[in-house]
Formats: structure tokens, sequence, C-alpha cells
């Protein structure tokens, strides 16, 4: 307690010198709680929009299915396993078939992937109500991107030609009844939905998907011949691994924050030391040991820290607040990048994050205010109440 109080009554007597260097910490901590939340904010929006959108609880994947590699979309189908199709008739799971094709959006031609889908799924958000499979002509849904990229809205008719399974080429004219907005592009951007049964027949794949979205991961061991299963831990390994980049070229900017912040205390703690020397001398001479006053500076050093929780709570805290509720603001193009990424992104500031952001900070200022003080315990009493350094 000695050494608490008379750390706190040495700072509030530096003074302007104390303000400067605890709100330089501030900032640092609201950088890192700042950052570090965007990014956790920017993961979690994105889990929850593709979960709803996109992939469920999980998905089976044909064998010969490779998203990146659209050539194999010839082979990647196969009849639905027959435990599956119970489950689709549930609303449980939800068969998809995709097949390549190709548009002429006012005589421009346009690389698409065709894609039918139960209509009476619900486990996706995807408005498929609008879909009617039971229409004298082919209805479909599209995104808000691939609306705007094509020139399309509703009601407007499409010319679109695909091959079918025997390599022969067909065309035919749908109809745009729907288009949703999502934050998912991997469903929006080059994408064109138009319901199962129709696809399957105008294909000559009757019965045949190349993925089964289900709304439950399927226990350890349950696999079907031709058909492997995608949970979330590889659905989102891209998600994860762009975010820790984006996360690693964010984390500069804080650190410099934090070092300039360290910096200071270093070269505070130099200067209290050399000029507080008879200080440090009558201390010893008092009774106290060397590891008492080095644990006196080295407290009064790392109280920076403490008083810059307090302060960075006064500013920063509204301010988090008001970000996490109102959103951040994304710049134009950026789900271009082909990850989910809505509008406004919405940081989420966990508990672990404020802590962890207030341990790291104050351990790190406690540390850099150890390193110079250690010289006390070199020092002869005589020599320092007299002024002298030995």
């Amino acid at each position: 307690m000695i050494a608490f109080k008379l750390a706190f009554k040495n700072l509030i007597g530096a003074g302007l010198r104390t303000l400067l260097i605890v709100f330089v910490l501030s900032l640092a901590y609201v950088l890192i709680i700042y950052m570090n939340g965007l990014y956790q904010g920017w993961d979690r929006q994105a889990r929850i929009e593709t979960i709803a959108w996109e992939v469920a609880d999980g998905q089976y994947w044909h064998d010969a299915y490779d998203p990146y590699d659209p050539m194999t979309l010839v082979d990647a189908h196969a009849p639905v396993p027959s435990d599956l199709e119970v489950l689709a008739s549930e609303g449980k799971a939800a068969p998809i078939l995709i097949t390549q094709a190709t548009i002429y959006p006012e005589g421009r031609m346009m690389g698409v992937m065709l894609r039918g889908i139960d209509t009476r799924q619900n486990l996706l958000s995807l408005p498929t109500e609008k879909l009617d499979p039971d229409s004298e002509e082919i209805t479909a849904i599209i995104g808000i991107r691939m609306a705007k990229s094509a020139d399309l809205q509703i009601g407007d008719d499409l010319l679109i030609r695909w091959r079918d399974a025997n390599g022969t080429f067909d065309a035919t004219d749908v109809k745009i009844t729907g288009i949703f907005n999502t934050s998912v592009p991997a469903i929006d951007q080059g994408q064109v939905w138009i319901s199962l049964p129709t696809l399957q027949k105008i294909t000559g794949m009757p019965g045949q998907a190349t993925m089964v979205v289900v709304d439950q991961a399927p226990e350890e061991g349950s696999n079907f011949a031709g058909w492997d299963f995608k949970g979330h831990d590889y659905l989102f390994m891209e998600l994860e691994q762009m975010i820790k980049t984006k996360s690693v070229g964010g984390s500069i900017f804080y650190l410099i924050i934090l070092s300039l912040a360290l910096l200071a205390v270093f070269d505070t703690q130099v200067l209290s030391i050399f000029r507080r020397q008879r200080e440090i001398g009558t201390y010893i001479a008092m009774g106290m040991t060397r590891k008492q006053v080095v644990g006196i500076f080295t407290v009064e050093g790392g109280m920076h820290a403490i008083l810059a929780v307090v302060l960075g709570a006064l500013y920063g805290f509204p301010l988090l607040l008001w970000t996490s509720n109102s959103g951040i603001k994304m710049p134009e193009g950026t789900d271009d990048f082909g990850m989910a990424a809505a509008e406004h992104m919405y940081p989420y500031y966990s508990l672990a994050l404020v802590i962890g952001s207030i341990i790291l900070v104050t351990l790190t200022t406690t540390l850099v205010s150890y390193m110079p003080s250690r010289k006390i315990s070199k020092m002869n009493p005589n020599d320092a109440i007299r002024g002298k350094i030995q």
C-alpha cells in the first residue's frame, strides 16, 4: 500500500507529463479493442449471414465437385441418397444442382452458374417461394449484385443457354420473379436460381444434385458413398484466413501507438531515477530494502496503465458503444473479395477482448517500468544521498 500511495502521489505531482503518457496509453487501449472488435464483428457477422443464406449447418458435396474448377460440374452430380431425400421431404435438407450456363442480357453474353434448389426448403433465407415449378415459363430469382451487373429487374425475360447431361446445348427464356439482397456474394454474383425439378428436367438429370445443405451436422462416420460432408470448419476456412491476414495488418497501427507510449514511460522512468537520487538514498537510509524501492518505481510506472484504463473508459466506452450500435459503413467494392461483407459492419467487443487488452497493456507497461528501475539495486545509498550515481 505504501508503494501505491507514493507512486500515485508522484504521478499526480508530475502533472502534464503524466497526463500525456496516460492519454497515449489510453489511445492504445481503445485502438486495440476497436481494431480487434472490428475483426471479431466481421467474423461473427459473416458467419451468421453465411449460415443463414448458404451453408446452414453443413453441406454434402459430390466427390467430383470443386467450387474453384467449373469444369468439374460436368461430372459433379448424382442421385440424392435416400436418407437425404427423406430429410429434404421433412424440410431438414435442401438439395442443390449446379451447372454452367450463359445468359444474354440486352444482347450481351455473361457466364453464370445455374442453380436449382428445392422450392420447399426453409433452411436458407433464399426467397424460393417466388419460384414456381408448375409455371409454363421458367421462373428465376437473382441477387441484387447480379441484377445490377446484368441490368435486370423483376418481370424481365432473360435468354439463358445451358448444356444437358448428354453435352447438347439448349436455350430458353426465363422470367425474373424475385431479386434478393444478401451480404453473401457466393450466392449472388454470377448466380441464377431456378427450381430444382425444372433444372433436373432441362438438363436430363432427374433426381440428381451437386450438393445437399443440411440443418444438422451428421454424426461422425455417417457418410454416404460418393458424397463428402463439409462442416463449418472447412467452409469458413478462407474467411478465417482472410480475417487473420487483415488483423495482422491492422495491428501495426495500434502497436505503433503502444510503442510510443511505452517509450515515453521508459524515458520517464530513466529521468525520474536520475533526478530523484536523493529521494532514493533517503528511502534506503530509512530502512527500505532496494527491492522495495525498485517496487515503488515499478508500481509508479505501471500505474500509468491503470490511470489510462480510467481515462480510456471515459471517452472510449461511449465511442465503442456507438460503433457497435450504429455500425461502420464499408467502402464500395468490399464484397468483391468474395467474402460475406454487409454494407455496415458491426464491431463485437467481447469481455475477453477487453480484459485481454487491459492485461496486455498493463503487463508491458509494468515491464518497461521495471527495466530502468533495476539500476536502483546497484546504488550506494551514501552516494545517492549526495546525488552521485555509481
